[in-house]
C-alpha cells in the first residue's frame, strides 16, 4: 500500500489532465491551508492597524522577489535546462549541472546585495509605502519587512529548483512547495506571534520559506543537479537569461509596483482597509491558483516541447484545450462566488475580532474580485504560452497596458465614491451595504478586476494574431454550455439559500457553512447534470480522467499526452 502511494506521488505525470488533477488537488490543500492562515489571523489579529501593517511590509520583500529573483524564474529557466540536459547524457548531465551552478551564483549573489541595499533604505521607503501610517505604524512596519527581507532570497533559490522538478515533471513536488509554505506561516501564527507579537509572524514566513526550499532538495539529489556556488561564469549566458527574463520580470514588478500603490491608498482609509482587500484578494487566488495555474504549469513543459520541435499545429491545439478546460472550470466557480460571497467570507473571516461591518465589506470587495476570476486565470495560461515560445516582451507590453489602467481606474473610481453620491448609493444598494460609510474601499478591487480583464482580453487577441490561435468552435460551444449550466447553479444555489435560512440558525460557524455547503450542492448538482443532458464532452472527459486515475480505467482518446 504505501509503495503505491509512493508511486502515485513520484511517477512523472502523463498528460496534461492527470498533471492538473494532481496539481489541482495538492492546491486546493495549499489554498485550504491559507484559508485556514487567513481565519487565523482574523480572529488573533483581526482587521485593524495591525494586520495592516503585516500586509504592508509583504510589499517590499515581494518587490525584491519580482524585480530580482524572477529574473531566474522556472518559466525563463525550463527552456535554457531542457536544451542543456538533452536526452539525459552524461554529456547532458554535465552540462545541466554547470548552467545550474552558474545562476544559482549570480542569482544568491545579486539578492543579498540587493537585500542588504534595502535593509538600510527602509526608513526612507516606508513613508512613500504607507503614507497613511502614524510614525509608530511606520517604525513596525521597518522592522518586519527587514526581517521578511530573508523570505525572497530563500524563495527565489528555491524556484530555480524548480526548474528542475518540473522538467522531470514531478508535479507532486510543485505542488507541495506551497502547502509548506502556508505550514510555515501557520506555525507562525498559532505558536510564535503569542510570544514574540506581529514580529512573531515574519518568522513564521521565513520558516514557511525554508519548507518552501527544503521540500524540492531531494528531488535535486535523486538527479544530482543540486547547484552550487562556482567562480566559473560564462556571462554571455547569464546575459541570454537575463535579456529573455527582463521583460518578463519588468511585468511582474508592474504587478507588484501597481500592488504597492492600491495598499499606499488603502493606507489614507480607515484602520483594516489594507487587511479587508489582501484577505479577499486572498480568497480570490484560491480558486485561480486550483484553475489556472494548475493548467498552466501542467502544460507549461509540453508547450516548450512542442516550440522547440516545431510541432506549432500541436502547440496551438494544446494551448486551445487547456483554454477550453480553464473557462469549463472558471465560470461556475465565478457564479458560485457571487451568490455565496457572504458564507464564504463569514466562515473563512467571521470572527470576534473581524466585525460584522468587516465581513459585510469583504463579502462586497470578494463579489467585485471575482469578476475578473476567467480572465486571471487564463492570463497565466496564455503568459506561458508566450515564454515557451520565448516571447518575453508582448506579456510585458499588455501587462504594462493593464496595470495602467487598475492605477488610472483606481482614482477614477475612488473619484466617483467622492463626489458622485448617486454612485455610492448604487454600489451600496446593489451589495448590501446600507449603512456602510467606508465604501471607498471597493474602488481597489473594481480597478483591479478591470485591469485584468483587460489584460486577458488584450493576451488573447495577440495570441490569435501571433500564433493564429483560432476562436474555435469547441471552445465556443462549451463556453455557452457552460454558462448556461452556471447561470442555472446560480439560481438554485441562490434559492436553496432563501430556504435554508429558515432552517439553520445564523449566528453559529456550523449553521453558515452548512447553509453554504447543501445550498453549493444542490447548485453543483443542477451544474453537472445540465452538462451531461446536452453530453458536454468537458464534464465526461473530466469523469473518465477521475476514473481512470483512481480507478485505473482507460484515458480518453482526445486527452492530449504531455509527452507529444
Amino acid at each position: 500500500m504505501v509503495s503505491r502511494i509512493l508511486k502515485f506521488f513520484n511517477r512523472a505525470s502523463s498528460s496534461i489532465n492527470e498533471a492538473a488533477l494532481l496539481l489541482g488537488l495538492f492546491t486546493l490543500a495549499s489554498q485550504f491551508l491559507g484559508l485556514i492562515r487567513d481565519r487565523l489571523l482574523a480572529t488573533y489579529v483581526g482587521a485593524g492597524m495591525e494586520l495592516d501593517v503585516y500586509y504592508a511590509a509583504f510589499k517590499i520583500p515581494d518587490f525584491l522577489y519580482v524585480s530580482v529573483a524572477t529574473l531566474a524564474a522556472l518559466t525563463v529557466l525550463l527552456p535554457y535546462l531542457s536544451m542543456k540536459y538533452g536526452n539525459g547524457d552524461e554529456q547532458g548531465m554535465r552540462n545541466a549541472k554547470r548552467f545550474l551552478d552558474q545562476v544559482f551564483t549570480v542569482l544568491i549573489v545579486f539578492l543579498v546585495i540587493v537585500s542588504l541595499i534595502l535593509f538600510i533604505v527602509l526608513p526612507w521607503i516606508a513613508p512613500l509605502l504607507v503614507p497613511g501610517f502614524s510614525d509608530e505604524a511606520r517604525s513596525m512596519l521597518v522592522m518586519i519587512s527587514r526581517i521578511m527581507l530573508i523570505q525572497p532570497v530563500i524563495i527565489g533559490i528555491s524556484n530555480l529548483f524548480s526548474s528542475v522538478t518540473q522538467m522531470f515533471r514531478k508535479f507532486f513536488i510543485t505542488a507541495l512547495t506551497p502547502v509548506m509554505y502556508n505550514t510555515g506561516i501557520i506555525i507562525g501564527i498559532l505558536f510564535l506571534y503569542p510570544i514574540f507579537g506581529i514580529t512573531g509572524l515574519a518568522y513564521g514566513v521565513i520558516l514557511g520559506a525554508l519548507l518552501h526550499l527544503g521540500v524540492q532538495i531531494p528531488v535535486l539529489i535523486q538527479s544530482k543537479l543540486v547547484p552550487r556556488i562556482t567562480q566559473h561564469i560564462v556571462w554571455s549566458e547569464i546575459r541570454s537569461i537575463a535579456i529573455t527574463s527582463v521583460p518578463r520580470t519588468l511585468a511582474l514588478s508592474l504587478s507588484s509596483f501597481t500592488l504597492i500603490i492600491l495598499t499606499a491608498l488603502a493606507s489614507k482609509m480607515s484602520p483594516g482597509s489594507i487587511s479587508i482587500f489582501s484577505l479577499t484578494n486572498n480568497i480570490l487566488n484560491v480558486p485561480i491558483a486550483i484553475i489556472g495555474v494548475s493548467y498552466s504549469v501542467a502544460s507549461f513543459p509540453t508547450l516548450v516541447t512542442l516550440f522547440q520541435t516545431g510541432n506549432h499545429q500541436e502547440f496551438i491545439r494544446h494551448i486551445m484545450y487547456a483554454t477550453r478546460k480553464i473557462v469549463f472550470w472558471a465560470v461556475p466557480v465565478l457564479v458560485l462566488f457571487v451568490v455565496l460571497r457572504a458564507q464564504i467570507v463569514r466562515v473563512i473571516l467571521g470572527t470576534q475580532s473581524f466585525t460584522w461591518n468587516d465581513t459585510r465589506l469583504a463579502a462586497a470587495s470578494l463579489a467585485i474580485f471575482v469578476l475578473g476570476l476567467v480572465a486571471q486565470s487564463l492570463i497565466h495560461l496564455f503568459v506561458r504560452s508566450y515564454y515557451a515560445a520565448g516571447n518575453t516582451r508582448r506579456p510585458f507590453m499588455t501587462a504594462l497596458a493593464s496595470q495602467g489602467v487598475i492605477i488610472v481606474s483606481a482614482f477614477g473610481f475612488l473619484a466617483l465614491f467622492t463626489h458622485q453620491p448617486g454612485f455610492s448609493s448604487a454600489i451600496s444598494t446593489l451589495l448590501r451595504l446600507e449603512g456602510i460609510s467606508s465604501l471607498h474601499l471597493l474602488a481597489l478591487p473594481m480597478a483591479f478586476a478591470l485591469g485584468n480583464i483587460v489584460n486577458g482580453g488584450l493576451l488573447w487577441f495577440f495570441l490569435h494574431r501571433d500564433f493564429k490561435v483560432p476562436f474555435s468552435i469547441p471552445l465556443i460551444k462549451t463556453s455557452v454550455q457552460t454558462v448556461i449550466a452556471s447561470l442555472c447553479m446560480g439560481a438554485v444555489t441562490y434559492g436553496a439559500l432563501n430556504i435554508l435560512v429558515i432552517i439553520v440558525r445564523q449566528d453559529t460557524f456550523l449553521g453558515i457553512l452548512g447553509q453554504g455547503f447543501f445550498a453549493g450542492i444542490g447548485g453543483i448538482t443542477i451544474f453537472v447534470t445540465v452538462l451531461l443532458m446536452v453530453r458536454n464532452e468537458d464534464m465526461i472527459e473530466f469523469i473518465k480522467t477521475i476514473r481512470k486515475k483512481f480507478w485505473k480505467t482507460d484515458i480518453v482518446a482526445m486527452e492530449h499526452s504531455v509527452d507529444k
